[in-house]
């Protein structure tokens, strides 16, 4: 809980963001691994995941018999996983560019959001493309690392992290990425298959009079997306917004036509306002059921520590993994967290 309401006041940190650091350290790994081959690229993304995770143990361990040092930890790696103010402040600045007709800088402003090619998007297009950016990350960014600090701690927010930031940088399917990058985008669609779904069905929970049908559009369009999750999120947002996601999509060149979700109209700036608005109710309705489950798994964060409460241990193991960051697009010094529209 801490973390995340650093994160929702004060956002990325704005120098040394350790995902930043992370992301260089990957790249340099992967000048001297990559080859045109599944196995070596299998190899490059265990040993950063691994890395992670084992770092992230280490210092749970480390920490065991001292909470008050352990809620420092948590707090602090869930503030910086965690993406859900940067995701809601380039949401509204699209929207705003949108609203004021100024179309080019919105086309810049995209490569913040997703890696789709904005070049000759028109304002609809430019529109679509946010809202379901705003949807997908909402799960990526703030559902999933809640869900994996809740489940294994530090580990959980580190590893997560570490292989979602990886999938951001070369699960591509570009020629140089489209074997070595192949691990680091399915290890990120397992890790993310429940948390995508539990973001669709708290997107239903949180739609208001439009419950059920966020939830008839999610269970009958979440599997149509060619992502086993982005689909499940996106579809959920498409039937409580009412609005119309999918489409036809350029990455790298390359087109690629995905199916419609939902059966509204097509997405407005003020839909992808309305968009900004229900990932924070999501992220918070998520972040709650968090701190209420950690204390029923070995290693997830105690709401009690969370909260700033006393720093005693539980027999639950008071930590603070309620998490997650995603680290908000290249721009924000996070390597591209956000840029998980990579079309894997």
């Amino acid at each position: 809980m801490t973390g995340y309401v650093t994160d929702a006041l004060f956002g990325d940190p704005r120098t040394g963001h350790p995902v930043a650091l992370f992301g260089t350290a990957a790249a340099r790994l992967e000048h001297r691994l990559w080859a045109d081959s599944k196995p070596r690229g299998a190899a490059y993304a265990a040993l950063c995941t691994f890395g992670a995770v084992g770092l992230g143990a280490a210092l749970q361990l480390a920490t065991r018999r001292r909470p008050f040092a352990r809620f420092l930890l948590t707090a602090a790696f869930t503030w910086v996983v965690l993406g859900g103010r940067g995701l809601a402040a380039e949401g509204t600045e699209m929207a705003r560019l949108l609203e004021a007709g100024e179309v080019p800088e919105a086309r810049q402003r995209l490569s913040h959001l997703c890696a789709r090619d904005a070049t000759a998007l028109d304002s609809a297009e430019l529109t679509r493309a946010a809202t379901e950016s705003i949807a997908e990350n909402t799960s990526d960014a703030v559902v999933a690392p809640l869900f994996w600090g809740a489940v294994a701690g530090m580990p959980g927010l580190l590893g997560y992290r570490a292989l979602n930031t990886l999938d951001a940088m070369v699960g591509y399917r570009s020629p140089r990425y489209r074997r070595f990058g192949w691990a680091a985008a399915r290890a990120d669609d397992v890790v993310n298959l429940v948390p995508s779904r539990i973001g669709a069905a708290l997107t239903a929970l949180c739609a208001g009079g439009r419950a059920r049908e966020s939830w008839r559009v999610w269970r009958r369009d979440g599997s149509r997306h060619p992502s086993p999750n982005a689909g499940q999120v996106e579809a959920a947002f498409a039937g409580a917004l009412d609005i119309r996601l999918g489409g036809t999509n350029s990455y790298g060149g390359e087109v690629e036509s995905r199916a419609r979700l939902g059966e509204g109209r097509h997405p407005e700036p003020v839909d992808l306002r309305r968009a900004v608005r229900l990932s924070r109710l999501v992220g918070l309705a998520a972040v709650v059921i968090a701190a209420g489950a950690a204390p029923a798994t070995p290693w997830g964060a105690s709401p009690v520590q969370s909260i700033g409460s006393r720093w005693g241990q539980s027999p639950a193991r008071r930590s603070v993994d309620n998490s997650a960051v995603a680290g908000l697009a290249v721009h924000n010094s996070a390597v591209a967290g956000l840029g998980v529209d990579n079309r894997r």
